[in-house]
């Protein structure tokens, strides 16, 4: 796939890019348009019934369906240009939100993973779109998961890719094959928010200022070498600006987000009544192979893709295009 290769510049809702205006920042105004290296894009963010903010992005096709993506831990709602690009070939809208407590969206304390389905649904409202898929990398996953369950009308299939399952799923040894970092990590969460504080405001301060390098100094062992070596141009530009994003407010969306991981998700998988299609690589540090198997075996009518030595970012940068041909096998269904 083609595309530009240069830098993010430094995240500023408050720029001029190519002479278009970008928006204040206020929530419930009405879409401004921004232009990203040719990719004319759809940034605001609404007013949701419970009063928070929700920060929105949406490119491609006005007409197209959406494909909802849940951003990663941590995460925001900027867009992978890869992503942007494999979509929009397709005739689909990409669309992505900041969960609550990351960039401009507001923190929702307390959220459970099943929460998302409700802003999701309020973000299909605001498009006016009756109908979605829906997609979930890494800790976005279980998000996509939920979406699925919760709003089977509206999603017509299910894209987990590097999922984490339920901490208390059982048979699963939930930290198995994990790195150090994501152990001392869930270590941390077990304890609670005022134990997490202090380790995640330490790692969030590099990776507010990070490049694709600092991004993979950053990782350190949760990358095999397969996933270090797609960490390089354009994708570990937009994984850095990601970051950047997410973090720029505070860490108290990754702090939910854990939080979230190590608690009762809200749903049951069994209620899961969408086609679904698993995908996870045997090398995977972040989110381990067992993981995959595992929601897998428990998703109703799941396809599986269990990919020998893919890891955690590699499988996507792999396998993107066949990924979202399948996805939109469901709907003709």
């Amino acid at each position: 796939m083609g595309g530009s290769t240069a830098s993010y510049p430094p995240f500023d809702r408050g720029s001029l890019e190519n002479g278009l205006t970008a928006r204040t920042g206020q929530s419930g105004q009405t879409w401004t348009m921004w232009r990203r290296y040719g990719t004319l894009t759809t940034m605001t963010i609404i007013k949701l019934p419970d009063r928070r903010d929700l920060d929105i992005d949406v490119s491609g096709p006005e007409d197209g369906i959406p494909l909802v993506f849940h951003h990663g831990t941590p995460g925001s709602v900027r867009q992978f240009r890869m992503i942007q690009r494999a979509a929009h070939h397709r005739g689909m809208r990409l669309v992505t939100f900041s969960r609550p407590g990351y960039g401009d969206s507001t923190r929702q304390p307390g959220r459970r993973i099943v929460d998302a389905a409700d802003d999701v649904a309020a973000v299909l409202a605001h498009l006016d779109a009756p109908r979605c898929v829906v997609a979930g990398w890494s800790g976005g996953g279980p998000h996509a998961l939920a979406t699925g369950a919760c709003l089977p009308q509206q999603v017509a299939g299910i894209l987990c890719i590097a999922g984490i399952a339920p901490y208390d799923a059982e048979g699963l040894d939930f930290l198995g094959g994990m790195g150090q970092q994501n152990i001392d990590e869930f270590g941390l969460t077990l304890k609670g928010e005022e134990a997490m504080r202090p380790s995640y405001e330490t790692e969030a301060e590099g990776l507010r200022h990070a490049d694709a390098a600092g991004v993979i100094k950053g990782l350190g062992d949760l990358l095999p070498d397969v996933d270090r070596a797609v960490l390089t141009d354009e994708f570990g530009e937009d994984m850095a600006a990601g970051f950047a994003d997410a973090l720029r407010t505070g860490v108290d969306g990754w702090i939910d987000d854990d939080l979230a991981f190590s608690s009762p998700w809200g749903f049951s998988l069994a209620e899961i009544a969408v086609p679904t299609f698993v995908w996870q690589g045997s090398e995977d540090l972040m989110v381990p192979f067992a993981h995959g198997q595992w929601l897998a075996a428990h998703i109703p009518g799941a396809t599986a893709h269990l990919e020998q030595g893919q890891g955690h970012l590699s499988i996507t940068v792999g396998a993107l295009d066949k990924m979202l041909d399948e996805l939109l096998t469901t709907l003709s269904d």
